[in-house]
């Protein structure tokens, strides 16, 4: 059963993105963005955090920091990607400006065609194998093909059938959780995933890195005057990455192969996922802080 999971990683990273993605389109209207659009600042700031304040902090820990390749290239990754679909479900129910999360989810999905192979080609490039070349194009076909693509669709369903694509994208989003827990369950069985050889320093990093990340999208928001709905989006969007796009970068460039040992691939699928289950906490976490301070505030409309 593990050397199924080994030889066929990469598509049960691309099964559940796709089904994750397809799921949150089921949700999304136009008219959500109208208002947004219309007070661009929460917006602009939000993307800035994304694309320059994240890669900053990254290289901030790569560079500053003995770090193994495994792990320096699993940082990357999880700096290069953008938010995950999770953090516009937090963001609702910490009662926080849901239309924002979405759009900088949008926003900052599209631009990881461009943004997430420079990124890694900027933050990696010295811990890869002298002959490696950015697979760029590649990255960007997976991320059109898996990423966009099922989001449109699902954009497209609501829009055709309102009536089922609720219950379409709950089923959706909840077999991209049992995908999950697959993966987790391959990696952890065929041996790849091994917290004493990650070691506890590794795993101390990964979650500073963690903690930086959500400190950087709380005080920036605030010190640019964002209102409390605009932080809680903006710190559970950076906060909440998108690990789903993180495994399938990782399958793509580290594929697994039965009987053969890559230590520099599991430090990354390591490091992907103990971000990935860290941030979900932290996420939870979140919710209970933001809907405390947003509290005399309704909730949002829902999507």
């Amino acid at each position: 059963m593990f050397e199924f999971y080994l030889r066929y990683e990469y598509w049960f990273a691309a099964i559940q993105l796709g089904l994750a993605m397809f799921g949150m389109g089921a949700t999304l209207r136009p008219r959500d963005f109208i208002a947004v659009l219309r007070s661009p600042r929460g917006v602009i700031i939000g993307v800035l955090i994304q694309l320059l304040g994240v890669p900053l902090v990254a290289a901030l820990f790569i560079t500053m920091l003995p770090l193994s390749p495994g792990v320096a290239i699993g940082l990357a990754l999880c700096a290069a990607i953008p938010g995950g679909t999770m953090s516009n479900v937090f963001t609702f129910v910490g009662r926080g400006h849901v239309a924002l999360s979405i759009a900088l989810t949008g926003i900052t999905t599209l631009a990881c065609l461009l943004t997430t192979p420079v990124v890694l080609g900027l933050l990696i490039g010295d811990h890869m194998p002298a002959d490696f070349v950015m697979p760029a194009a590649s990255i960007a076909q997976e991320i059109a093909l898996i990423l966009l693509l099922p989001l449109i669709l699902g954009m497209l369903l609501l829009g055709a059938l309102p009536a089922l694509a609720p219950a379409v994208a709950k089923v959706c989003i909840r077999a991209s959780l049992f995908v999950i827990a697959l993966i987790v369950i391959g990696a952890t069985g065929s041996g790849r995933v091994d917290l004493p050889a990650f070691g506890l320093a590794n795993l101390a990093l990964v979650l500073a890195f963690l903690a930086l990340l959500a400190g950087l999208s709380w005080l920036g928001p605030r010190m640019f005057g964002l209102d409390g709905r605009d932080i809680t989006a903006i710190n559970i969007e950076v906060t909440v990455r998108n690990g789903n796009l993180g495994l399938l970068l990782k399958a793509s460039l580290f594929p697994a192969a039965v009987g053969v040992a890559d230590p520099v691939g599991d430090a990354v699928l390591f490091t992907v996922l103990i971000y990935g289950g860290a941030a979900l906490l932290a996420g939870l976490g979140q919710i209970r802080l933001h809907r405390w301070l947003n509290r005399e505030q309704p909730l949002p409309y829902p999507v």
